[in-house]
């Protein structure tokens, strides 16, 4: 019987994803994913309940500090709701973004050892990070459905169907902007303390803490050419009724996402070629 071999040629193209071979390592992917899961909280008391008491306690500081101390309108939607929404989205991409942006650095034993497609641990990052989203989804809609007991007003509206996407959003800008820092970080290393910063800063240019609405109407635009403005705006318009939404600005945001991704695939397929000379 003749023997099989498999060649391992170098990825010549820019712009190739080889998204068979990357469903060939679905196993591979499936154990990066539950690795992530398991180990990050191994060692600890509470362990995953660790992935509630995060958004909580933040929530509880920003409507302490944000809606008591500094006034902040939450446009008359309870402070849980308003800040929760927000939160739970941006926790998805800074978690994913922090993660992938550290790729090559982290993974530079294994990558140095062992082949295979190098962009399966930023894709299993983006999918452990969606299963602690999805939790703490879970609690946002058990503090909503308390409040709609209690009798508040709240206008959910069809947009809220737009959810899936825009999750899918988030990943794919927390995946491009990923991939293109641990590219950058093999030569440049303070790269990653400039975006640890940055992310900080970001969050505070996203109407999180705060509604678009009350930015002046001619000044709005400078926050939505923030792209994920319009992924946080559409869901709260959506799942609260509270928000500004807008076709255009959420086209360009997905615009945004797709040019990222595409540019962070071309960078990623030249850096990985030499990486291990450099990192």
């Amino acid at each position: 019987m003749a023997e099989k071999f498999t060649e391992i040629t170098p990825n010549n193209s820019l712009f190739n994803l080889n998204l068979r071979e990357l469903f060939a390592y679905k196993d591979l992917i499936h154990m990066y994913v539950k690795r992530d899961i398991v180990t990050v909280y191994k060692q600890t008391i509470l362990g995953p309940l660790w992935f509630v008491i995060q958004p909580i306690l933040t929530t509880v500081m920003f409507m302490f500090v944000f809606g008591n101390i500094a006034g902040i309108s939450t446009d008359g939607i309870p402070g849980p709701l308003f800040y929760f929404s927000g939160i739970i989205l941006w926790n998805y991409f800074s978690a994913c973004l922090n993660t992938t942006s550290s790729t090559f650095t982290t993974n530079q034993a294994v990558f140095g050892k062992v082949y295979f497609p190098r962009l399966v641990v930023p894709v299993s990052v983006t999918i452990s990070n969606l299963i602690k989203f999805l939790i703490q989804l879970a609690i946002f809609l058990i503090i909503y459905i308390v409040y709609i007991i209690k009798g508040t007003t709240i206008v959910p509206n069809a947009y809220a169907l737009l959810s899936p996407i825009l999750v899918l959003m988030c990943a794919g800008l927390a995946l491009g902007f990923g991939i293109i820092f641990s590219s950058m970080t093999t030569k440049y290393r303070d790269l990653s303390f400039l975006l640890q910063f940055g992310i900080q800063l970001w969050m505070y240019a996203t109407p999180i803490i705060y509604p678009l609405s009350t930015m002046p109407a001619g000044k709005q635009w400078i926050f939505q050419l923030n792209p994920m403005t319009s992924i946080i705006e559409t869901f709260k318009y959506g799942v609260i009724g509270s928000g500004v939404f807008s076709w255009g600005w959420l086209a360009y945001s997905f615009g945004f996402m797709l040019i990222l991704l595409l540019l962070g695939i071309m960078i990623f397929n030249k850096v990985e070629k030499d990486f291990m000379d450099t990192v």
